[in-house]
């Protein structure tokens, strides 16, 4: 028998330690959210024509150490400037930012659609894989950024880093990420691992060429 109604008065809910569970009940309809940890806002940079934004440990009140388990990066409409195709990078440093060369082995995919169903696919993009490399890891598909018509493009996403400050184990990580032009959108995937038993204790971002015009990374911690 399907259940078609659920009442309040006695749902008992009690979180399990480490869990979060929460309901948002309106007059209209109920949403519910569950979740491993809260998060914790620890730092933004706003791009205004940058070459790179960068997350170092210990400065400007970063902290990317053993305090957190996991660690989510946070795009907001990302703007670059460069000409022809451009991507969204990232690298490790696990010497403090002096070198972003941390050797990584990753796969990914993307999903398209383009306006008329002209181009519409899933696919895997090996132009995005590494394979033990120490070069930046792209976090888009390849995509067309000019300066007009398509100036409204942008990408947003995220990007989670597991247990950066072991000394153990590689760290993994995985993003998501949509980004668009008045005629198509695109919906990227990538996952991965830093090959490193080494603390990683910064992180740089930029694009394959020109600046990150405009747009918003923002870094928090998951109890």
């Amino acid at each position: 028998m399907a259940l078609s109604k659920l009442n309040f008065n006695s749902l008992n809910l009690t979180p399990v330690a480490g869990k979060g569970i929460g309901f948002d009940s309106g007059a209209d309809d109920l949403e519910a959210s569950f979740s491993s940890g809260s998060m914790v806002f620890i730092k933004k940079l706003t791009a205004s024509s940058s070459g790179t934004l960068s997350f170092v440990d210990g400065a400007s009140s970063v902290v990317l150490d053993n305090t957190y388990k996991e660690y989510v990066f946070i795009f907001n409409n990302l703007h670059p400037n460069p000409t022809g195709n451009a991507h969204v990078l990232f690298n490790f440093s696990a010497d403090t930012g002096s070198n972003y060369n941390v050797t990584k082995t990753s796969t990914a995919f993307h999903a398209r659609h383009d306006e008329g169903n002209s181009d519409t696919a899933l696919t895997y993009d090996a132009a995005a894989d590494l394979a033990q490399s120490t070069a930046f890891q792209q976090l888009t598909s390849e995509v067309t950024f000019p300066a007009s018509p398509n100036n409204d493009e942008h990408y947003s996403g995220s990007l989670h880093l597991f247990n950066p400050s072991s000394t153990t184990f590689v760290k993994h990580f995985i993003s998501t990420g949509l980004h668009y032009s008045s005629t198509y959108a695109v919906n990227d995937f990538v996952a991965g691992y830093a090959n490193t038993t080494s603390a990683i204790d910064a992180i740089q971002f930029k694009m394959t060429s020109g600046n990150i015009d405009a747009g918003t990374i923002t870094l928090y911690g998951i109890n």
